[in-house]
């Protein structure tokens, strides 16, 4: 069911079936059953960051470094913009092992409630601040491979761990650092998305990262933003929310119940986390599709 929220953005729960698995995920909103298929299945994938990030950390190491990144997040975001969250062995290894799963688990179901609204599925698929590379490869596994993944981030290690992801996701991606405020040229059958990043910018960066996502959207692009739902993450979140809603888009905000795999349940509960059930808000600009 559909609610109207302040700001022209809309709300709704959706809970989707088999959520331990996005790989392979059925569900049926607005009538319409989508499959997504995989050679390699979400938990072969996280046994695969296993055996790269914890070849030299033990699982005590990880979870204290699982803690400090948190932290940062959360109560330190000052430092994100400037690399903190990434400048241990064991941070990036936190990250790649908890919130990428996470990012990858949480973007599929977006997408999958998105439903007719992203179809047919873009060319390609620009993820800006990319990280690991998990939320623009989710999007590709979710539209059947068929797009191409560009991943833009400025920090190498990020770089490197994308075209990781891609190549073990047997997707048609690449990855390279970058300024996320100057977008490459887009066709209208592509897409860009901002997962998680514009939070992490200063306000001028994040002014301009917005004005161009708004620009492309208007000449035909499709956008996906995506953002945590605390409001004190993103205090900008309503006026771009309304500026979406001007160019004929959407804002959302969802919650999906997760049964997440052994390691990150275990994760989870080590470092005092509870992602039992997965939270995020989103922007859509549907460019050609509209």
């Amino acid at each position: 069911m559909w609610s109207c929220v302040p700001a022209n953005r809309w709300r709704k729960n959706v809970v989707l079936p088999d959520a331990g698995n996005p790989i392979r995920i059925t569900h049926s909103i607005g009538g319409a059953a989508r499959y997504c298929h995989l050679t390699m299945t979400f938990e072969e994938w996280v046994a695969a960051l296993e055996q790269r990030h914890l070849a030299n950390l033990r699982l005590p190491e990880l979870t204290r470094a699982l803690r400090a990144l948190s932290s940062a997040y959360v109560e330190r975001r000052h430092t994100v913009g400037r690399g903190g969250p990434l400048d241990s062995a064991g941070k990036r290894a936190a990250f790649a092992l908890f919130y990428a799963p996470l990012h990858f688990l949480t973007v599929t179901y977006v997408i999958q409630a998105l439903d007719d609204a992203v179809m047919p599925p873009p060319s390609s698929v620009l993820d800006i601040g990319c990280g690991s590379g998990a939320a623009g490869a989710a999007w590709a596994v979710a539209s059947e491979r068929t797009p191409t993944v560009l991943g833009i981030d400025r920090h190498p290690w990020a770089v490197d761990e994308a075209r990781w992801t891609y190549r073990m996701l047997k997707l048609k991606g690449s990855a390279r650092q970058g300024d996320v405020t100057r977008l490459p040229r887009l066709d209208s059958g592509s897409a860009v998305m901002a997962a998680y990043v514009l939070n992490e910018l200063s306000v001028d960066t994040r002014i301009r990262v917005l004005e161009q996502l708004f620009a492309v959207g208007a000449q035909g692009v499709r956008v996906l933003i995506l953002e945590p739902i605390a409001r004190a993450v993103a205090p900008w979140w309503d006026d771009a929310a309304s500026h979406a809603a001007e160019q004929g888009g959407r804002a959302d905000q969802w919650r999906f119940r997760a049964s997440l795999p052994p390691l990150l349940q275990t994760l989870d509960k080590a470092a005092g986390l509870n992602h039992r059930e997965l939270t995020v808000r989103s922007i859509w600009l549907p460019g050609r599709a509209a």
